[in-house]
């Protein structure tokens, strides 16, 4: 790992203007010369074992750092300490669809999870643990804030994400988020406040595949 990466990460960031989601989507590889956030540089000079973990296994491990850049309500950029970033998805949940193009529309409530997951990541120093890897290489992993939640099940709690129970639960590592989304949609709380929300997975099939967007 070079001791220098590309990028001042993080100065700027308050002056930016316009919705959570416009603040959030922004690609730290594109900025400055210079690439480890103040804060990040002692650690990153030293070395860690994260980012030994990293080399070995991309995306698996724990890692502490910070969010900076929000996909949507279930995708982020995470830049580790010791400079490196991750493409992370989160553990266990399906967040509502962003659009792309005509073709694949985006669900109701897309903007609003990433949102309210840029609200909750805001300022928070936060733990990555990861798991495994997707098929388009982004890190599985939970975001744990520093009193011990996570990212995952805020979102669920807050009614902006699904448990994410398809293919009979294989995807579901957190078994708390069944209960969690029954308790959002009982209070119908963001999403469940619409009459029969159709879970990202379904969407993706009906809408995306079959033209189906009711």
């Amino acid at each position: 790992m070079k001791k220098k990466v590309a990028g001042i990460v993080i100065a700027g960031l308050v002056a930016v203007t316009g919705s959570l989601a416009a603040y959030w989507n922004i690609d730290v590889s594109a900025m400055g010369p210079n690439g480890v956030p103040a804060e990040h540089r002692d650690t990153a000079n030293k070395g860690s074992d994260a980012a030994r973990r990293t080399a070995s296994a991309p995306g698996r491990g724990t890692y502490s750092g910070r969010v900076v850049r929000i996909a949507d309500g279930d995708t982020v950029t995470f830049l580790t300490a010791s400079g490196e970033q991750l493409k992370i998805r989160l553990d266990s949940i399906d967040a509502p669809e962003q659009g792309h193009g005509s073709k694949q529309p985006g669900q109701p409530f897309s903007n609003a999870s990433q949102d309210h997951l840029g609200q909750w990541l805001a300022g928070k120093t936060i733990t990555a643990r990861c798991y495994d890897t997707d098929q388009y290489k982004r890190s599985i992993c939970d975001l744990v804030a520093p009193d011990g939640d996570t990212a995952s099940r805020e979102q669920v709690r807050a009614g902006f994400a699904w448990a994410y129970t398809a293919r009979k639960g294989e995807y579901l590592r957190d078994k708390t988020l069944p209960g969690l989304q029954s308790q959002a949609s009982a209070a119908r709380r963001g999403l469940w406040a619409e009459r029969d929300p159709k879970a990202p997975w379904q969407w993706r099939y009906d809408c995306w595949r079959q033209a189906q967007c009711d």
